[in-house]
C-alpha cells in the first residue's frame, strides 16, 4: 500500500497557455505537463521555455506536478534541462524499453538536482511501457531505480506496436496491463492505467468502464486528457462509503474473533479470514490517504480563491 495516492493524472500540452492556467481548478491528483506527443516538433523548443513557469501555475490546486519528456536522444537532454526545477514532483519517461534508459535518466536527473540545489532523489519517475520489447523487459526496468514510483502501459503506442486499433473492451491490453501490474506489485511500485483508450473523452461511460476494468486488475489510478474524466477517475479509484463501512465491520468482527481464539468469522454470510481482514485494512488506509490528499488540495485552493 502506497502512502501517496494518485487516482487521476491530467495530461495537457505545456504550450497551450489556457490549459495551463485552468488546470489547477479541475481537481486532478496529478498534472502532467506534456512535451511529447501533444506538442508538435516545431513547437518543442518554445514549449520547453514554458515549463518552469507552468509548474507553480498548475500546482496551485495542490496537485502533484510531473513533466512528460521525449525519449529521443536529440530531445531528451534539452527536455530535462528545461524541466528539473524546485516544485516539480516527477517526470514521465515514455517508450521505455530497457533498464539502461532508466539508468541514463537517473544520472542526468541527479546531476541537475545537485546543480539546482534540490534534495537528492526529490524527482520521482513514472515509466511508460509502450512496446512489446519494453513489456518483456518490464521487470528489469522496474528494478532499475528506486526513484520509480509508478508505471503504466501506453495504450495508443502499445496498440500501434501490436498493429491493432484500441477496442471498446481493451482485450488487446489485458496481458500487457496484467503483467505490468504483477511486476509493479512485486516491487511496491504503483501501477496506473486503463484497460481501454484514453482518447474518447466524449464517451464518459466507456471511459469509466475502462477505468473500472483496470481497477479490478489492480491499477491504482489512470491518466486522462479532459477535465470531465478527472471526476470519473477520482471516484472509480476511491473506495465507496459503503465499502468503507463494510470494511469497518469486517475489521471489528475479525479482531473480536481473534480475542476469542479464532482466525475466522462470518460477516453478512461470508467468511472473513486473514486475507479478507487485511484487504479491509487496506481499504481504510487508502481512504485515509485520499482524505489527506483532498485536504492538501482544499488548503491549496483556499490560498488561490
Amino acid at each position: 500500500m502506497h502512502s501517496k495516492v494518485v487516482r487521476s493524472t491530467l495530461i495537457l500540452p505545456v504550450n497551450v497557455r489556457r490549459f495551463v492556467e485552468k488546470a489547477y481548478s479541475v481537481g486532478a491528483d496529478r498534472i502532467m505537463l506534456d512535451l511529447e506527443d501533444s506538442v508538435p516538433y516545431a513547437e518543442k523548443e518554445m514549449a520547453r521555455k514554458q515549463v518552469r513557469e507552468a509548474i507553480p501555475l498548475v500546482a496551485r490546486g495542490g496537485a502533484y506536478v510531473i513533466v512528460r519528456l521525449n525519449n529521443d536522444p536529440s530531445l531528451l537532454p534539452a527536455d530535462l534541462e528545461a524541466s528539473i526545477y524546485p516544485g516539480l514532483d516527477g517526470i514521465t519517461l515514455p517508450k521505455t524499453e530497457s533498464a539502461a534508459d532508466v539508468h541514463h535518466l537517473e544520472a542526468t536527473v541527479s546531476k541537475l538536482e545537485a546543480e539546482r540545489g534540490m534534495p537528492a532523489g526529490s524527482i520521482n519517475f513514472n515509466i511508460a511501457v509502450e512496446t512489446p520489447r519494453g513489456l518483456l523487459d518490464a521487470r528489469e526496468i522496474a528494478g532499475a531505480s528506486a526513484r520509480i514510483e509508478s508505471m503504466n502501459v501506453g495504450v495508443e503506442d502499445y496498440s500501434l506496436a501490436l498493429g491493432v486499433d484500441p477496442s471498446s473492451d481493451g482485450m488487446e491490453l489485458l496481458f500487457a496491463v496484467s503483467y505490468l501490474i504483477a511486476v509493479c506489485k512485486s516491487l511496491n511500485i504503483r501501477p496506473v492505467g486503463l484497460l481501454g483508450s484514453v482518447a474518447g473523452f466524449k464517451d464518459i461511460e466507456g471511459y469509466e468502464r475502462a477505468a473500472i476494468r483496470a481497477r479490478q486488475l489492480g491499477c491504482e489510478g489512470a491518466p486522462c486528457i479532459h477535465p470531465a474524466q478527472v471526476e470519473v477517475l477520482n471516484r472509480v479509484f476511491s473506495p465507496s462509503p459503503d465499502k468503507i463501512e463494510y470494511a469497518k465491520r469486517i475489521v471489528q468482527a475479525f479482531e473480536e474473533a481473534t480475542k476469542k481464539g479464532t482466525a475466522s468469522v462470518s460477516v453478512d454470510g461470508k467468511m472473513v479470514d486473514v486475507p479478507v481482514y487485511h484487504r479491509a485494512k487496506l481499504v481504510f488506509e487508502r481512504a485515509k490517504a485520499i482524505e489527506i490528499l483532498e485536504l492538501r488540495k482544499a488548503n491549496a485552493l483556499s490560498q488561490v480563491r
